[in-house]
């Protein structure tokens, strides 16, 4: 969420910067009430002020020998009474303002960093580095063709037992999920990330926290009876792992690495990968979360950037880095990378991992601070997929193909599942 100070003073800031988005905003009316709330708030203070100077009068005229019953001081009383009255109105006031506002700043999106490039669209993208050789080859097979041909998964029965768009692995596609799984929680842990098993169900505050709401409620999965949600990402309870929290500073950067089935309808992608791992309601993930000092932040950004290059590069799977221009950016995001691995069989390279460094903006959301000094601050929070395991288990199965037919898997991997090869049977 935005700063109320920064919308209040310095609007401008805000409608160039989220220009740079490509929106275009009258911030007029929400710094009218800004504003407003300021000047009740002021208001408010000086009643109390003033009340309390009366009630030192009252108490000062009494010890002095004043009758407690007596006219001057029941005056005081008096006096004392209509300005809690006074205040207990404003107070009504300033929390409709406040809820006016926080609903409206609630709609709108990160500021981008200084550093995202401008752009508008997914083209203006700028790479930044390949890693690894990508197979060129003819007559190569996509993962959905690999995989049924193998056993390793159900569609139709999938859409028999829910609908489409989901998906049942079965014997070595199941066990090597969980070798994937298993393969980057490890990895992660050995780069001092503390592993997390959060719920799979959050509340409407946690999904607000993180930013999800209320931009997204479509996307998401809601439960009828009660206020929870399917996450639709592990970043959702994460962020909300501190939320209302005061961490100590010296226990920053707070580092997790969470492995969550992922929830998300899709909503407006009809007709694209409709076949196999790619776009599906439900899919695991592991997803990596830092709290950090603010001065900390741009490093860190790198940091969990690599983190979610090493299991890539640990699989052996070529992939390219793109940084994300302003146009593209996501919601809480002040400045992302996406990692995209290579598909041989689709011949093209395929999102596999978002990184982005949110700065404070979550954390006001979420009201998450860190304790140094007297004084309290906004941590700031970064997020990346480190990776989604279907898209992961896409690239193995047509990178690692055979001309017998089977897969050939990278040799970190092995110890997990068990096995250098799928072959048919």
């Amino acid at each position: 969420m935005l700063d109320q100070r920064l919308l209040r003073d310095n609007p401008e800031l805000i409608t160039q910067q989220l220009g740079r988005r490509g929106m275009t905003l009258d911030l007029g009316p929400l710094q009218q009430i800004a504003r407003q709330e300021r000047d009740l708030e002021e208001q408010r203070s000086g009643l109390q002020a003033e009340g309390n100077r009366i009630g030192k009068a009252v108490g000062q005229l009494i010890q002095g020998g004043g009758d407690p019953k007596g006219p001057e001081v029941q005056a005081l009383r008096d006096q004392g009474n209509a300005i809690k009255h006074q205040v207990a109105s404003i107070e009504e006031q300033e929390k409709a303002l406040e809820l006016q506002l926080r609903e409206a700043l609630a709609a709108l999106p990160n500021l981008p960093s200084p550093d995202a490039p401008d752009g508008r669209v997914e083209a203006d993208n700028v790479e930044i580095k390949r890693w690894g050789s990508p197979r060129v080859e003819a007559g190569l097979e996509e993962h959905w063709q690999i995989g049924e041909r193998l056993g390793l998964f159900e569609t139709e029965r999938s859409v028999r037992i829910a609908q489409s768009r989901f998906i049942t692995l079965m014997g070595a596609g199941a066990r090597l999920e969980r070798a994937l799984i298993s393969f980057m929680l490890d990895l992660h842990a050995s780069k001092g990330y503390q592993e997390v098993m959060p719920p799979i169900l959050v509340n409407s505050a946690s999904l607000t926290g993180s930013g999800q709401l209320p931009k997204f409620a479509e996307e998401s999965f809601r439960c009828a009876d009660d206020d929870l949600w399917l996450t639709p990402t592990a970043e959702v309870p994460l962020t909300s792992l501190h939320r209302d929290e005061v961490i100590p500073a010296e226990q920053l950067p707070l580092k997790y690495a969470a492995y969550t089935p992922c929830f998300r309808r899709e909503a407006g992608s009809y007709g694209r990968d409709t076949r196999g791992l790619i776009r599906l309601h439900q899919f695991n993930k592991v997803e990596l979360y830092w709290f950090c000092h603010p001065e900390e932040s741009a490093a860190a950004h790198q940091q969990i950037t690599a983190d979610a290059e090493a299991v890539l590069e640990g699989l052996e799977l070529p992939y390219r880095k793109i940084e994300l221009c302003t146009g593209d950016l996501g919601f809480s995001a002040a400045r992302t990378y996406d990692l995209e691995v290579w598909l041989p069989g689709a011949g093209a390279y395929r999102e596999i991992s978002s990184c982005s460094v949110c700065n404070d903006f979550q954390a006001r959301r979420a009201a998450i601070r860190y304790k140094q000094g007297k004084g309290t601050h906004l941590v700031h929070t970064l997020n990346g997929s480190g990776l989604a395991i279907g898209r992961t288990m896409a690239a193995l199965l047509e990178t690692g193909q055979q001309p017998d037919g089977s897969v050939k898997l990278p040799a970190a991997l092995v110890p997990y599942f068990g096995s250098a090869r799928i072959s048919a049977g």
